[in-house]
């Protein structure tokens, strides 16, 4: 196969090159070389880009108004139903690789192991199983109650018997759990140290669910591979955060979608009043960070309220408006950052790399809003239906 770019990112921040072909063999690149006039292609587009990647995806959930109430609510089989469509959403989206960071079950793992196995189409896949959580805190019906550091520990082991290659801690309350408060630290920091020591002890990392201050930075201390959400940090914490070399997940789009649709969309009102305070403390931090040079890579926390799995566009767009990244920049949290993170790939079109491409209508290095309008999308080295 031989794709034909007017434009070409690779995914790295290095400038685009023009009027570019890019050769497949079987699943990877073979060379991408300068395009030769009247050479023959197979599929063309004006914006060729790697696939994207989406590093905070909860693949069972749906975007429902009321999270908490509809995980209970559904049958296992149910919950695998939506697990499955929304694979294949997210990937004729665009979206060639994802982080689930929390399920129940073993509903991840099973979609992620029949999507390797080719028997349903969707993305490549990490998936965190369980998330691990004190008792009675955020996520606790998607999630692995522990009490101590030897509980912890053992979660962690759990999740790795049911197949889990990563593993997903919750170290603050959060917004969509009833009572949880956002800014709480809820694991103690030796819980903490004690699942993510195990899951490096088996070479899994570890992502925290961390929203309030003192929970990011006793994740970070604790030596956490990544921070999700990470509204309320602050400036010990951005140090942290770059003497560690730890990614931030900053799920632009979770509390957004959510105060889009306050007015009219059924949800709970301890979910509006929690998304509004996060939110705030987002549009103060998270530019903050990176300026200050923190790795920022992209997740959209699909699945929550509104904010829908083929929708990661709309976060590409948010790390532009809210973060202050120029759409080549954002690109790149969303492509290369975002792989580095998963560790699955480079998130890097070059010879040998997989053929995950994503062919677009228009230059997605000058307007984000480009991966709305998806031409075409390649995984690995196969055209993707729709």
């Amino acid at each position: 196969m031989i794709v034909r770019a007017g434009v070409f990112y690779d995914g790295s921040l290095e400038e685009p090159r023009r009027n570019v072909d890019v050769v497949v063999e079987g699943a990877t690149i073979r060379e991408i070389r300068n395009a030769a006039d009247g050479g023959q292609f197979d599929l063309a587009a004006e914006c060729v880009t790697p696939g994207l990647v989406n590093a905070h995806v909860h693949l069972e959930m749906t975007g429902e108004t009321d999270t908490m109430n509809a995980v209970r609510s559904l049958t296992p089989n149910q919950r695998v139903l939506h697990a499955v469509e929304n694979a294949r959403k997210t990937l004729q989206a665009g979206v060639t690789s994802v982080r689930d960071v929390g399920c129940t079950g073993s509903v991840a793992m099973d979609v992620r192991d029949a999507i390797a196995a080719g028997r349903i189409p969707g993305p490549r896949m990490r998936a965190a199983g369980n998330v691990i959580c004190m008792t009675g805190g955020h996520g606790w019906f998607a999630g692995r109650m522990v009490d101590s550091p030897y509980e912890a520990r053992k979660a962690v082991r759990e999740q790795m018997f049911d197949g889990a290659d990563c593993i997903k801690v919750i170290a603050t309350g959060g917004v969509l759990t009833k009572g949880a408060v956002p800014g709480n630290a809820q694991l103690l920091p030796d819980e903490l140290e004690s699942a993510i020591s195990e899951a490096h002890r088996h070479g899994l990392r570890v992502a925290a669910h961390a929203i309030g201050t003192e929970g990011i930075k006793n994740a970070l201390r604790a030596g956490i591979d990544s921070i999700e959400h990470g509204h309320m940090l602050d400036d010990e914490a951005i140090d942290l955060f770059k003497q560690r070399d730890v990614y931030l997940v900053p799920t632009l789009s979770a509390p957004a979608c959510i105060l889009e649709h306050a007015a009219d969309g059924g949800m709970p009102a301890f979910v509006r009043e929690k998304a509004a305070h996060v939110n705030e403390a987002l549009l103060r931090n998270i530019k903050r960070a990176f300026d200050a040079g923190v790795k920022i890579a992209g997740g959209s926390d699909a699945g929550t309220p509104f904010n829908l799995h083929e929708d990661y566009a709309y976060e590409v767009e948010l790390m532009h408006t809210l973060v202050g990244m120029t759409p080549h920049q954002a690109l790149h949290a969303a492509t290369n950052v975002a792989a580095e993170l998963l560790g699955l790939h480079r998130g890097i079109l070059d010879a040998g790399e997989p053929a995950d491409l994503l062919l677009l209508e228009t230059d997605a290095g000058k307007d984000p809003r480009a991966f709305r309008n998806v031409a075409a999308v390649v995984k690995d080295g196969a055209l993707v239906g729709r």
